[in-house]
Order: C-alpha cells, then sequence, then structure tokens
C-alpha cells in the first residue's frame, strides 16, 4: 500500500479532501491544489462552499487570485456532500474544536467528521486530523470510530495520523506553505507516505514523530508556552502599576539580552483559536492520570482575569475626572483578536465591551476590520469611521487592539483621556492623556 501511495504522490495522482473550510482548512486546501492535487474541500456551511466555488475568497491568508484561478482550472471545489469522499485519498480534519460552557473541549466536531468519514473511507486512503485537541484523540476517538464504521483495519487498510495545524492568522512572514510540519502517525509506513504528501506540498519540510500523542502534546505545547509566558507578563504588569514601573519599558530592556530571554507583552487577555484553549484541553486531561497542571492552570487564572482587571484600570481613571463608570461614554478601539485582522474568536477586547455594559457605562467601539460582530446569537456594529468631533465626546477611549491603520496621533489629540492596553501609540511623544497598562 505504501509504494503504491508514494507512486500516486509522485505522479499527483492523489486526490485531496480537506474537512472544514475556515482559517486552517482552506489555506492547506489552496496549497495542495497549487501542488497539483486537485483538492476538494468539505464544509457544512452552504455559504463557504458557495463562495469556494465562485472563486471569492474569505480568509485573508488566501492569495485571492490564487483561490480564484485554481476553482477556475478545476484544481479546487468544495461541497456540502460528504459522499465526495468515496474520490478521496488524503483527508485532512480541520474542523473546530472549542470549549463547551464549562470549559471542557468539545470534540464534538472531530467526532462527526470521523463518523462522516467512515461511512464512504477506502482502502488506501490516508486520513490526517489537524484540530487541535488533547494528546491520545488520534488514537483513543478517531481510530476506533473509522475502524468501526467502515470496517477497515488501521494500518492494513488506511494510514492515520495527527498533524497539528500552524496558522498565524495576519502573520506576513509564516503561512501555510513556508511553516514546518509535525507529523505522528501509527505505524512506520504511514509515517512516511503522510509525510511525503505533506513534504511534497510544503516547502520547509517535515518532522516525524514517533505517535500521534507526540504530535498532539507539541501542538499543545507550543500554545501553552505563550499562555504561561503572557500570564507571567501580565501579572508583571499588574504589579508594576502598583510599583509605579513602566512594565513595557522593563520588556523593552530586558530583550537587550542576546540569549535566555524571548520578549512577551501584556495585554487585556488572550484570543484566538488556540492559545486561551490549549491549556483547558491538557488540564482537563491530565486529570485523567491525577494530575493537576498548577502552573498552566495558574496562568489562565491571570489571563482570563484582565479583561475585568482593564475595566477596573478605566474606572480609576475615570474617577480622577470625577466621573463614575456608569454612565459614562467610552469607546473601545478594536475588537479583533489580534492587530490588522478580521477574526475576533475568543476576542478578549469582546470581553472588556461586555465588562463594560455589566457596569452601566455607555460602550461603542471601532474596528475597520469587523464592522459587526456576533457574540451568543447577538450582533453589534461598531462605529462606521472616527472624526476628532466624534473623539471629544467620549469620556475615555481603550485601545483594545493595535491596529496600525487607525490615526492614534489623532485619537490623543482629541479624546479627554486615552488607555492605551497594548501600546499602539508608542509613536507618541505628546503623551499627557495616555496612559499604559
Amino acid at each position: 500500500m505504501k509504494e503504491t501511495i508514494l507512486k500516486k504522490i509522485e505522479e499527483r495522482k492523489i486526490i485531496v479532501g480537506v474537512i472544514g473550510l475556515g482559517y486552517v482548512g482552506l489555506p492547506l486546501a489552496v496549497e495542495k491544489a497549487k501542488a497539483g492535487f486537485k483538492t476538494i474541500g468539505f464544509d457544512i456551511q452552504g455559504e463557504k462552499v458557495r463562495m469556494v466555488n465562485s472563486g471569492e475568497n474569505y480568509i485573508g491568508d488566501v492569495v485571492n487570485e490564487d483561490l480564484k484561478a485554481l476553482v477556475e482550472g478545476g484544481f479546487l471545489s468544495a461541497t456540502t456532500d460528504y459522499s465526495f469522499i468515496r474520490d478521496v485519498d488524503f483527508i485532512a480534519i480541520c474542523v473546530p474544536t472549542p470549549l463547551d460552557a464549562h470549559q471542557q473541549p468539545d470534540i464534538s466536531y472531530v467526532r462527526n467528521s470521523a463518523a462522516e468519514i467512515a461511512k464512504y473511507l477506502k482502502k488506501g486512503s490516508m486520513v490526517v486530523l489537524e484540530s487541535t485537541t488533547y494528546p491520545g484523540t488520534t488514537e483513543e476517538l478517531v481510530k476506533p470510530i473509522l475502524e468501526n464504521g467502515a470496517g477497515l483495519k488501521c494500518g492494513e487498510d488506511f494510514y492515520l495520523a495527527f498533524s497539528p495545524e500552524r496558522v498565524d492568522p495576519g502573520n506576513l512572514l509564516y503561512k501555510t506553505k513556508n511553516t514546518p510540519k509535525v507529523v505522528g502517525a501509527i505505524g512506520g509506513d504511514a509515517q512516511e507516505a503522510i509525510a511525503a504528501m505533506y513534504g511534497t506540498v510544503l516547502q520547509d519540510g517535515v518532522f516525524i514523530v514517533s505517535s500521534p500523542a507526540v504530535a498532539e502534546m507539541a501542538k499543545i505545547l507550543e500554545n501553552t508556552y505563550r499562555n504561561v509566558n503572557i500570564g507571567l507578563i501580565n501579572e508583571l504588569a499588574m504589579l508594576c502599576e502598583r510599583m509605579g514601573v513602566n512594565i513595557w519599558e522593563v520588556v523593552e530592556a530586558a530583550k537587550t539580552k542576546p540569549y535566555g530571554f524571548q520578549a512577551f507583552y501584556p495585554g487585556p487577555g488572550l484570543g484566538g483559536h488556540c492559545i486561551p484553549l490549549d491549556p483547558y484541553y491538557l488540564s482537563w486531561k491530565a486529570r485523567e492520570y491525577g494530575f493537576h497542571t498548577s502552573m498552566i492552570e495558574s496562568s489562565m487564572m491571570i489571563n482570563d482575569r484582565m479583561p475585568a482587571y482593564v475595566v477596573e484600570r478605566a474606572s480609576k481613571i475615570l474617577n480622577r475626572f470625577r466621573k463614575p463608570l456608569n454612565g459614562s461614554r467610552i469607546l473601545a478601539l478594536g475588537v479583533a483578536y489580534k492587530q490588522d485582522i478580521d477574526d475576533y474568536r475568543e476576542s478578549p477586547a469582546i470581553k472588556v465591551i461586555e465588562a463594560f455594559d455589566a457596569e452601566g457605562a455607555s460602550i461603542d467601539y471601532y474596528d475597520p476590520y469587523v464592522p459587526v460582530y456576533n457574540r451568543k446569537g447577538e450582533s453589534r456594529s461598531g462605529l462606521e469611521e472616527l472624526t476628532p468631533e466624534l473623539i471629544k465626546k467620549y469620556d475615555l477611549v481603550v485601545i483594545t487592539t493595535a491596529h496600525t491603520c487607525i490615526d492614534y496621533n489623532m485619537i490623543a489629540k482629541n479624546a479627554v483621556f486615552v488607555f492605551d492596553t497594548k501600546n499602539a501609540a508608542s509613536g507618541l511623544s505628546e503623551r499627557d492623556n495616555i496612559e499604559l497598562l
């Protein structure tokens, strides 16, 4: 089976299927198609399928012209019909893995995708889970669903692996194509075949590990490392505020050391599809072994507290002007979870807005990338533009996302006061009405 697959890879006769056409799946599908493999994208959202088949891009990391050319050339298509899995040789599962209402892993999308794949899985296929999840998911959940549903044997009839997505929306340097890939498969033949499939498409190499669990843990480590270090710097930011020390200047000084230090910065909390969620997956799985990840859980508590801390600091600023938070007019600048993108998943800025709402403040927002956002079944619209006259009407402007296209000089000149939680206005020399987190 391995030799047959390797020959089909070399001859570009592998048909690729990508389950989930979001921030991970669509860029992967585009790269597979660009490498000469006919690719079918699967998604339960009919609008995404329609847009792909029309050559309409909705993901920032995908080049519009690439998508259109691939669709028109017959290399890329999309469907909601999972029966087309029977035509596919390589299947990548790129579905969401959120947390449920109790902050526990919701792997229903992975489970449902595996069940659908199992109905149509054929001999000689490769299946790779890319969705971030807890160590053990591939072998304990996906493998038995595929084997029992398809009546096939993993390692003999099909190959199975975990290869974590490494997508950083808005990153101008590292995209899907030039980010190294980690692959952990079940069995040596599967390792070789699946690594060859990725190696043919991506330019920065494949790092093979001994099992899916190692690859799953590697992904959790990457993001937990960032969560813990951001938790550390957020805690130091709160301490430095009490001590009257500028944490931003402290970090700039520390990072002059050429070894042994990596700079992390404070902010209103954590956002995105991985860093705020992955530690919960690990902590949940650790309890199965009677183990408590105390350092990780402490950092999660600190980061989760930051939106409330931002509102607390804002209240202190307003007190200096003899204004209560209740009834004050607040403008939040930015709801995307990071600068210069339209992704607001788990955005701390939205949690800050909700905290202001809860305290009775009159809160508006402006974000050129996110004119409207949906949360808990409700939508909220932002301001259409910023003008000096509009800025002057607010009691406080809070910078919650550091979009580079915003004129912070104009903001500072016209605002009563600015609370900058992202050091976005660092280039301004006149700072009498600006306070940093």
